[in-house]
Order: C-alpha cells, then structure tokens, then sequence
C-alpha cells in the first residue's frame, strides 16, 4: 500500500509536470538547437524540418515529458526517499542522504558539459561536410529533423548525465563491500579501458567529443578512489 500511494503521488506529479511544460516545448527546443544555429553561424534562412504530418506535436510531447521529468525529479525522489527511509538505520539514512543530492548535481555537470561543450564541437565539425553551389555541381547543405535532432541531443544529455554517477556508484559499491580501494587502484587500466569504449559509442563519431567525456569520466574515477580513501580514514578515526 506505501510503494502504491508513492508511485501514484510520483506519476501525479509527473502528470503535471508534463502538462505544465506542454504550453513551453517550443521555447524549450529552440534552447536545445541553440548550440546548432550558433554552429550554423546565426545564418538566415537556415531552418529545422519535420517531414511527418505528427512529427512536430510527437516531438513536443517528447520534449514536455523530459521538461516534466526534470522539474518534479526532486519530488520523485523524496517520495522514494519516504518509502525506504523508515526501514533504513540511522547509519544507512547517513549514506543515502548525500547521495540524494549529489546525484542531481552530478547529473547537472554531465548534462551542462554535452550542451555547451560537446555539442558545439560536433555540431561545427558536422557541418563541414556542407558544400556550396558550383557550376560544376550541386550544394551539400543540412536540413536536420525535429525528431532526429532532438533524440540525438537527449541521447547525449541523458548519457553524460548518467555517466557523471560514476562516483557515487563506485562509493556505493564500497559501502555495499563489493569493491575495495586495492581493486580500484588494480584495475585503473580496464576502467580506462571500459571508459574508452563507453565513450565511443554514446558520444557522435568525431575525435573531439569522446575526449570532452573520457578525460572528465577518468578524473572522476580518480575522485573516487580519493573519496574511498577519506571514507577508510574516517573510519580508522572512528574505530580510534
């Protein structure tokens, strides 16, 4: 009956959320092609297609449960916070408290890294495969969807995002005993390594982007094994 009346206070929320976005989607999306029209060079006459009758109204409906999700994010989490905080210690409460702020913050960092700095690298080295007329031939010139461009942006918001929790799933593995300082240390290389790999598949196929998320997602990691250190100090001191 608790998890029921928390996920219907969840989905509530949530509902008018999406509702409250609705009548802002479209200044929403022009904030999201920012980074493209300023790629474009402020150009007139350049323009975002959609080329299916629903394409535009699916597009925005998209866009008003993403604005919606984030707006009544806090609210989701306390709700959950509600339903597993009475069952938790007080050294439990202790652990999952940080964790419930310094995810959305994290979370910020990764989103506010993909628009400002990954995007514009991308989108300006996407564009130069644009050509101009010739007597020879014919322009080579973009005319992105609604859809597509849209889905690609949230693709890379969500991902890096979600990528920037790397901390705290790593302080959380350690808390939960299933990782030790020794093994993060051991395994730096296959971390990079997995890094890498990450990477390359959720960031577009140039050289710059998947350098904006592997050198901050490695630091993070490093950050980590720092934190796992205070943690054992702590510890040690609380033992003495």
């Amino acid at each position: 009956m608790e998890l029921r009346l928390r996920l219907i206070y969840a989905l509530l929320a949530l509902g008018v959320g999406i509702i409250a976005c609705y009548p802002f989607t479209s200044y929403i999306f022009q904030f999201l092609t920012e980074p493209l029209w300023q790629a474009m060079g402020e150009s007139e006459g350049r323009r975002i297609i959609y080329t299916g009758l629903t394409e535009a109204f699916v597009t925005y409906l998209k866009l008003a449960f993403f604005g919606g999700f984030i707006i009544t994010l806090p609210f989701i989490l306390w709700q959950f916070w509600l339903f597993i905080g009475p069952g938790l210690y007080i050294q439990e409460r202790r652990i999952v408290w940080p964790f419930l702020f310094t995810s959305p913050l994290l979370f910020l960092m990764g989103a506010s890294l993909a628009y400002y700095v990954v995007c514009p690298w991308a989108w300006q080295f996407f564009l130069s495969f644009e050509m101009p007329a010739s007597s020879t031939g014919l322009s080579i010139e973009l005319e992105a969807r609604m859809s597509e461009y849209l889905s690609l942006m949230l693709k890379l918001i969500l991902a890096f995002g979600l990528c920037f929790q790397l901390p705290l799933l790593i302080l959380g593995f350690f808390k939960l005993g299933v990782i030790s300082l020794e093994s993060l240390k051991r395994q730096r290389k296959y971390a990079f390594l997995v890094i890498v790999i990450v990477a390359a598949i959720i960031t577009p196929p140039d050289l710059i982007s998947p350098l904006s998320l592997i050198i901050p997602l490695y630091a993070l990691y490093e950050i980590s094994i720092g934190l796992v250190k205070i943690s054992l100090k702590r510890k040690g001191l609380n033992r003495a």
